[in-house]
């Protein structure tokens, strides 16, 4: 299949051009977690004002989002600090070699790599929940935004209403890979999603990946088989 011209974007990857501080701040939301401007501030020693330029000037890369911590109590809720998924040249050749190894020792290399894929998946969701606030009294998440949600912090970029089902992955943090290993690499992406929803309460969900199905994206879609 032409590939060229369809399908995602490569995830991103680090300027060039950015300060040490900047990859410090950016290297402590990416092993840490989301944080408030008062914790940055806490955990890294830097003044706010310092910290808001640093940031502004990562936001102004792609490399960091801010968002709306779920609220508790009166108040308006605060806003905290996330670091986007970057990419590296020897991760994404860590995975190439991976999945030609894969192809070459494998009487099945596709159902493996959807194995492989299911199992991270597992594991992923597990630790995003443990790492993640307590929802407020009443608040509830459906698989479908959860996987969404993970999607995005993996680096896919997804678009489209997760409650129907479909999404468009616009960036893919594997995408050297999947190009030359598409089959393999892509069937540990949907393993991936399959293992969430089964985390999430969906064992039985029926997932679709069409790889490189349109410009700008690969196609994502799932739906339960009960």
């Amino acid at each position: 299949m032409e590939k060229r011209g369809l399908g995602p974007q490569p995830s991103l990857s680090l300027p060039a051009t950015l300060s040490r501080a900047r990859r410090a701040l950016l290297a402590l939301l990416q092993q840490e977690g989301p944080a408030t401007l008062a914790s940055l501030a806490a955990r890294s020693g830097l003044h706010a004002n310092t910290l808001r330029g640093h940031l502004d000037g990562l936001a102004a890369e792609g490399l960091v989002a801010r968002e709306r911590v779920a609220p508790h109590g009166r108040g308006r809720p605060a806003w905290r600090w996330v670091a986007r998924p970057t990419r590296s040249p020897e991760y994404a050749g860590l995975a190439a070699a991976l999945a030609r190894t894969l192809r070459r020792t494998s009487p099945h290399p596709e159902e493996d790599a959807l194995d492989a894929g299911r199992d991270w998946g597992h594991d992923l969701a597990s630790a995003r929940d443990e790492g993640r606030d307590e929802p407020a009294a009443g608040a509830t998440s459906s698989s479908a935004v959860r996987l969404r949600d993970l999607l995005d912090d993996l680096g896919f970029d997804p678009e489209g209403e997760a409650e129907r089902g479909e999404l468009r992955l616009t960036t893919c943090p594997l995408l050297e890979a999947a190009q030359e290993e598409t089959a393999i690499v892509c069937n540990v992406h949907r393993g991936l999603v399959a293992g969430a929803l089964d985390e999430y309460g969906e064992p039985d969900a029926d997932v679709t990946l069409l790889p490189f199905a349109e410009p700008g994206a690969c196609v994502l879609r799932w739906s339960e088989l009960r």
